[in-house]
């Protein structure tokens, strides 16, 4: 394990994003352990650093520049939420769709689809030339998991100020909230994974994604019970303001009080369920089944109870959650490469990612977020799939009190990295319309519109079925949530992704084939639901004799 993960110390040198007074502890051009992580600013900055530097920048600079470019950017594509022309980083291919079936009934064949695709370039040699797009996720998580694991190595021997215990727990809070996410992570997409907890100690023991969730929830879990046992909340405080970046500190992010942090949590351990079972709803059947899945089964009523639990004391409106801006410099991301929303908002013929006419068809007559953030200026044309007739506008167009989805001046743009209040409501929403509660869950859907500034007319009391409820939550999740990387997980949940054969696929989309629109296409997607592990991980580090398979055998 510990040969894939590198640049642990640039923690230390790049941890507080440019604060020079921070910096200035031991030697920064040659820092060590003993000489650099003695401190109370040295560990903070030690622990920032881990988090914003080894886990969401380091690694990702074949597409764009951070971990909420490339490694999100594969989410995006699949999700169908873009396409892209580039032929780097098989950006072009992973999101290509195996067969279209059009309005007439012509079938158009991809002759090269992604499952072959993942795993033709899923190799060492690949992966140094920029086309392995399984690498970079796993790269990531498992960096910021090891940089948690240095940190927790040395907390409980670092002289703090005031309330020592207060501070260390903070810290340690800290690191298990971010191992909670990083393993949240990989055992979302990747079929196995590996469980390291501890620093320079290595594992070749690969277990089920199921397994890695568990211990996401473990450490999730830690989380909230260590911080439940702070008892003085302004060295807290104190300690919190230094871990999060202060240009990050405004709009929805901040220095969460203990039980917004809490909150934040019961999120995620909600999306950990949510996102990893079966849920399908194809061609507008609720009973739909998926025949052949490595998903964690069906999700009963038991499973959307507890989703239901976990949200109903999760993120509410005007909680801090944990984000994302830039500044001009030397930060972790940047404003025009740095996120797939950045990456789709200029002149759609030249745009890295385009955003797909797939999106568009999700927002409702009358909704402002549309009219906010999207033209049709210009067109990308494909022979394919991925022609477009709208472009995302930078900064959006200026109707007051309507979201704006991309903006490439620095510090505009806030980057949502885990939860949120949108995507709480609408799990809210989606339990509640599966426990047939439907105008409980319809509730939702107009708050999250509502909050957006959507300006559209409520849903709930309406009379709505089970199935049409559904479509207003499937259409109002793809266009709240656009460009976060969950919209994958929610077609795969739904069923979309799998094959046609096995009961999934994706119906009534827009294609759009020279001067003719398509409006109640057929797509079979047959993407691979969990990712193989990549390659440089399974040669590097053979797997032991009881690991589980590191190729996901149902494809």
């Amino acid at each position: 394990m510990t040969k894939y993960i590198y640049g642990i110390f640039v923690a230390v040198v790049l941890g507080t994003m440019g604060c020079k007074d921070q910096l200035d502890i031991g030697n920064p051009n040659a820092p060590t352990l003993s000489a650099n992580v003695n401190t109370e600013t040295g560990v903070i900055s030690l622990a920032q650093g881990g988090v914003y530097i080894n886990g969401f920048l380091n690694g990702d600079t074949w597409l764009g520049n951070s971990y909420f470019s490339l490694p999100m950017g594969y989410n995006e594509l699949m999700a169908d939420n873009v396409g892209a022309s580039a032929s780097n980083n098989q950006v072009t291919t992973v999101g290509q769709p195996d067969y279209i079936i059009l309005d007439d009934g012509t079938k158009m064949t991809n002759t090269s689809p992604s499952v072959g695709i993942l795993r033709t370039y899923n190799t060492r040699a690949a992966t140094g030339a920029g086309n392995n797009a399984i690498h970079y996720q796993w790269l990531n998580m498992y960096a910021l998991n090891n940089a948690c694991n240095l940190v927790l190595s040395v907390v409980d021997e670092i002289p703090f100020t005031g309330d020592a215990a207060s501070k260390a727990n903070t810290i340690k809070a800290w690191c298990y909230w971010w191992k909670g996410f990083a393993y949240a992570s990989i055992g979302t997409k990747y079929y196995a994974g590996l469980i390291v907890n501890e620093y320079g100690v290595s594992s070749n023991d690969y277990v089920l994604h199921d397994v890695i969730l568990n211990e996401s929830n473990t450490y999730f879990n830690l989380a909230a019970t260590t911080l439940s046992g702070i008892t003085s909340t302004s060295d807290y405080a104190e300690v919190l303001v230094q871990l999060i970046p202060s240009h990050t500190q405004v709009g929805n992010g901040g220095v969460p009080t203990i039980d917004m942090w809490k909150r934040n949590i019961n999120t995620m351990l909600a999306r950990n369920i949510l996102l990893n079972k079966l849920s399908p709803f194809v061609n507008n059947n609720p009973d739909a089944t998926i025949t052949q899945s490595s998903m964690s089964g069906v999700m009963t009523d038991a499973d959307w109870n507890a989703v239901k639990t976990l949200a109903t004391d999760g993120i509410q409106k005007g909680d801090i959650i944990f984000t994302g801006r830039t500044t001009g410099t030397n930060d972790f991301f940047s404003a025009t490469g740095g996120t797939v929303a950045s990456l789709t908002a200029t002149n759609v013929s030249t745009a890295t990612f385009k955003v797909s006419e797939r999106v568009i068809q999700n927002f409702k007559t009358g909704d402002k977020r549309f009219d906010n953030n999207f033209n049709t200026s210009n067109r990308y044309s494909n022979d394919y799939i991925y022609t477009t007739r709208y472009n995302t506008v930078n900064g959006g167009n200026g109707i007051e009190g309507v979201f704006v989805y991309a903006d490439r001046d620095a510090g505009e743009h806030e980057l949502i990295i885990a939860g949120s209040y949108e995507e709480n409501a609408l799990m809210l929403a989606e339990a509640n319309i599966r426990l047939d509660d439907i105008d409980a869950g319809l509730s939702y859907i107009d708050d999250v519109r509502d909050y957006f500034g959507a300006g559209l007319t409520a849903v709930s009391g309406t009379g709505l079925t089970v199935s049409e409820a559904l479509s207003e939550l499937t259409k109002e999740r793809r266009v709240a949530l656009l460009f976060r990387g969950l919209s994958y997980y929610d077609s795969r949940r739904w069923g979309w992704t799998y094959d046609i054969s096995k009961g999934g696929g994706s119906y009534g989309n827009t294609i759009v084939q020279g001067t003719v629109v398509n409006t109640n296409a057929i797509i079979n997607y047959n993407f691979m639901d969990y990712w193989d592990v990549p390659a440089n991980e399974s040669a590097l580090n053979p797997p032991s004799e009881s690991s589980v398979a590191v190729k996901n055998p149902n494809y």
